[in-house]
């Protein structure tokens, strides 16, 4: 990105300041990070093209793996339980979460030692490559306990590679962007989330509804994973081409040298406020997520008998509706703030999330659409100011590592596992109503840490120099 400095002025107070008259505090603009830069609209556009495009190829990969879970189970995990099977098949997708941290551990220090788009390249390629050996794996069937062996196995790459994916894209769009648009600009990669959860799920539907069940087991189920080769070298040729973050390339330059390495111990221990703060925020935004986009298909046919194509037909036209509504919803938080945007999802979750279920569990197609509807549009208060706000939380030095190792621990112990630990809860208490008080109980959580987390709407990244579009220099020099 090519930046053009320019002579240092008083920022305008962001909607986190005491002049703003906005809540909640926000951190003053440190004089030693250099003058202001000018952001290259045409690389910013690349910049969040990129970014987008490499999470959407990892959640196209989940919603597939997540639609067709049913499927699966019967390839892999054969037996003569329905349920057996489904927990064996979610399991396997909650060991990928297990190793995220571990990802994040490797890949968030790497970005802040080498660079953002190396590691970006390289997540890519793992992740294009494990999701593309999914769709070669034989079946039980074939060569017995080897499939879900290398189904394991595959999942696990999938998730190290996601360890570093999803900070990295953010901590990518966050230093490339305008101060003032940063929330605008974030509320694209999980615009990129929806587009591969809607590529994923629509294929599933159009398969289940075309194919035979027969033919859906023999090979049919291969084709969605086949396709991310093609996607991941589109991908991996779009992040290739792109620079640099202003931010990491002024830290280099501060450093005169080889960029000096960050001890794992100052990332999480000299971080530890902000990484808590960011666990709880990432903890209400992936359980909601998962529960919604992950969990709810197999709830609606395997809890509650519900047609399997219009069950997915419905949360499709959900995740549209959020599609439609998440830039919108992105530029709100530039104007109000992240922090409003983020505590009104965990009122409405705690408020709403046992009426949503209960509208759901009704059975009509329109109470399944409101109820499912309700909660999207609740989650889209999360997917639009998240991508924006957790970036904040750190300073440029460790952002990628800091954020890596936060967002990754949370999403392992609380996103990732949510499907199968609902499924387990349901099984042992026999109340269907399990997915409302954990998304109730995630809302508390999430509301704790907004309470706590500072605003940041409008203001400079911590540890870099403020970032403004070009000609809004001259109005504050």
């Amino acid at each position: 990105m090519s930046t053009v400095p320019v002579a240092p002025h008083p920022v305008v107070p962001g909607p986190g300041s005491p002049a703003s008259g906005k809540a909640g505090p926000a951190q003053a603009p440190d004089p030693a990070v250099g003058p202001p830069t000018v952001t290259d609209p045409a690389l910013v556009r690349r910049a969040v093209k990129a970014a987008a495009l490499g999470n959407a190829m990892e959640w196209f990969d989940f919603g597939v793996y997540s639609y067709i879970a049913v499927t699966l189970g019967k390839v892999f995990f054969p037996s003569g339980n329905p349920t057996a099977q489904l927990l064996s098949t979610f399991g396997a997708f909650a060991a990928a979460f297990l190793v995220r941290p571990l990802g994040g551990m490797v890949f968030g220090p790497l970005g802040d030692r080498v660079g953002r788009q190396k590691v970006l390249a390289l997540t890519m390629i793992m992740m294009a490559a494990g999701t593309f050996a999914i769709g070669l794996i034989p079946s039980y069937a074939a060569i017995g306990v080897g499939a879900p062996i290398l189904l394991l196995a595959a999942r696990l790459v999938q998730g190290f590679s996601t360890g570093g994916e999803y900070a990295g894209a953010s901590t990518f769009i966050a230093e490339y962007a305008p101060d003032k648009r940063r929330g605008f600009l974030g509320s694209w990669l999980e615009f990129g989330t929806l587009a591969g959860y809607i590529g994923g799920a629509g294929l599933v539907t159009l398969m289940t509804a075309l194919l035979s069940t027969d033919d859906l087991l023999s090979w049919g189920w291969r084709i969605p994973f086949l396709i991310a080769g093609p996607m991941g070298v589109i991908g991996l040729y779009l992040r290739m081409r792109l620079k640099e973050t202003p931010a990491f390339a002024a830290e280099v330059a501060k450093a005169e040298t080889e960029r000096p390495k960050v001890p794992l111990r100052e990332m999480v221990t000299g971080q530890w406020r902000a990484l808590l703060l960011c666990v709880g925020l990432v903890l209400v935004f992936n359980v909601t997520d998962y529960m919604l986009l992950s969990y709810m298909p197999s709830y609606l046919t395997g809890e509650l008998g519900y047609d399997a194509t219009h069950g997915l037909v419905v949360v499709l036209g959900v995740m549209v509706l959020m599609m439609i509504v998440q830039p919108f919803a992105g530029a709100l938080t530039d104007r109000v703030g992240r922090r409003p945007v983020i505590a009104a999802g965990c009122a409405g979750f705690l408020a709403l999330s046992v009426p949503a279920l209960l509208l759901i569990r009704d059975g009509s197609l329109l109470a399944v659409a409101v109820g499912m509807g309700a909660l999207g549009m609740l989650l889209v208060c999360f997917t639009a100011a998240m991508p924006s706000a957790l970036p904040a939380l750190f300073p440029t030095r460790v952002r990628y590592g800091s954020l890596s190792i936060g967002f990754n621990v949370s999403v392992s112990l609380f996103g990732g596992t949510t499907p199968l630990v609902v499924t387990a809860l349901i099984g042992v208490t026999g109340d269907v109503m399990m997915p409302a008080y954990y998304m109730m109980a995630a809302a508390v959580v999430g509301g704790f840490a907004v309470w706590r987390m500072a605003e940041s709407a409008g203001r400079p990244l911590p540890g870099s120099a403020p970032s403004l579009e070009p000609g809004t220099q001259a109005e504050q020099v």
